[in-house]
């Protein structure tokens, strides 16, 4: 093709031509895209500026899922808190109504627990065994051994295996017994004037405790709250973080690490609240009314630091919700500078395009017309 020589209109007019379909595409191009500038070649400056602005928003928008993610191991941190103060609610009810029942044995199986191998009174005394409208005098000496309470007692007309009442021991404890369901007793210490059936410490450091089968039954439901604690508090987790089993928790609100918050996590079983699952049968169980207002005052503790550490995760979940508003907001002004340096205005874009397609015919007249006039030239030498 480099032998063909063009005249000068001719190649005025292609040069034209190939200039304003140039521009054609060009603004074709930001029709479709919204973009004036599509590449570093229309404007360097705004081209980068945009990338940046771009890639900063791309950074926000992947750390507010993150953020979102925090927010909801919180939730879930939350609703276990919420169902830990609902289990902890029918404890103490359930040890409140251990206390309201009542300690006199009224079946074969009920017992009374004198829980030390012997009875150390301030002085010689004396142990009154009501049963029904009969009282038994039972006499005791200071420090007097446990067997030896037990044959004063069986020795007593009316009460021991032919009686009311019989005596027995059991590791150091002294057992009363009722001898027929329909038997109930209570006991007094004549030294103190107290009744040992209601009292925690009657005579110095013994114990007096009285059965019964309802404190049995709500001993093994106060238990099956706290292994139901246990689990609710180990089912509280989410994408493998569980706040209420000691998991921390650090969510980032920038790209560089150095806008944070760490979420300290807590272990809210029962043994980590303060609580433990009750056994035996006489001391220390729920037949003890020492022991019944020591788990009340554990379960109270217990419900007050859930409630502290349930204000403390809301506390962490309005943080949260806060920089995910934040970051939102921040990541819509980095995409609407981004578009800013870069978008096309389409009334004008419109206008060039329809400018440019009515340019471009008039170059191909224009482009015609200097053809023509060669091939008139032509005809001379015809």
């Amino acid at each position: 093709m480099s032998d063909i020589t063009l005249t000068s209109g001719i190649r005025q007019n292609l040069l034209s031509l190939q200039q304003t379909s140039s521009d054609l595409t060009t603004t074709q191009e930001a029709l479709s895209t919204g973009k004036a500038v599509n590449s570093a070649a229309d404007n360097p400056s705004a081209y980068f500026t945009s990338q940046n602005l771009t890639n900063s928003a791309n950074s926000l928008s992947a750390l507010l899922d993150q953020i979102g993610q925090g927010q909801q191991t919180i939730d879930a941190a939350t609703n276990g808190l919420s169902g830990i103060t609902s289990l902890l609610q029918q404890a103490l009810s359930t040890v409140q109504q251990a206390q309201q029942a009542s300690q006199t044995a009224g079946s074969t199986t009920g017992t009374v627990d004198v829980t030390s191998s012997a009875v150390p009174s301030t002085g010689a005394g004396n142990l009154l065994i009501s049963v029904g409208s009969s009282t038994y005098t039972v006499a005791i000496t200071a420090s007097e051994a446990a067997t030896s309470i037990v044959s004063a007692i069986n020795a007593v007309t009316g009460l021991g295996s032919s009686g009311a009442i019989t005596a027995s021991t059991s590791g150091g404890d002294i057992i009363l017994t009722a001898n027929s369901g329909s038997t109930s007793f209570s006991v007094t210490d004549n030294a103190t004037s107290e009744a040992l059936g209601l009292t925690a410490s009657a005579t110095g450091n013994s114990s007096v405790y009285g059965t019964s089968s309802t404190r049995t039954t709500l001993q093994t439901n106060y238990n099956g709250l706290l292994s139901q604690i246990n689990q609710l508090a180990g089912d509280s987790g989410y994408n493998g973080v569980n706040l209420l089993s000691g998991n921390n928790l650090t969510i980032d609100f920038n790209s560089t690490g150095s806008s944070s918050l760490t979420i300290q996590g807590v272990t809210f079983n029962a043994a980590g609240l303060g609580l433990s699952s009750v056994a035996g049968a006489v001391s220390g169980s729920f037949q003890d009314n020492s022991a019944l207002g020591t788990a009340v005052t554990a379960i109270n503790d217990a419900i007050t630091s859930v409630q502290t550490q349930t204000e403390t995760f809301g506390t962490n979940s309005g943080v949260i919700g806060t920089r995910q508003s934040f970051t939102t907001n921040m990541i819509n002004t980095l995409q609407t500078g981004a578009s800013n340096l870069v978008v096309a205005d389409q009334n004008q874009e419109s206008a060039d395009l329809l400018t440019e397609q009515t340019q471009q015919q008039l170059e191909i007249s224009a482009l015609s017309i200097a053809n023509q006039a060669n091939q008139s030239v032509l005809k001379l030498f015809g």
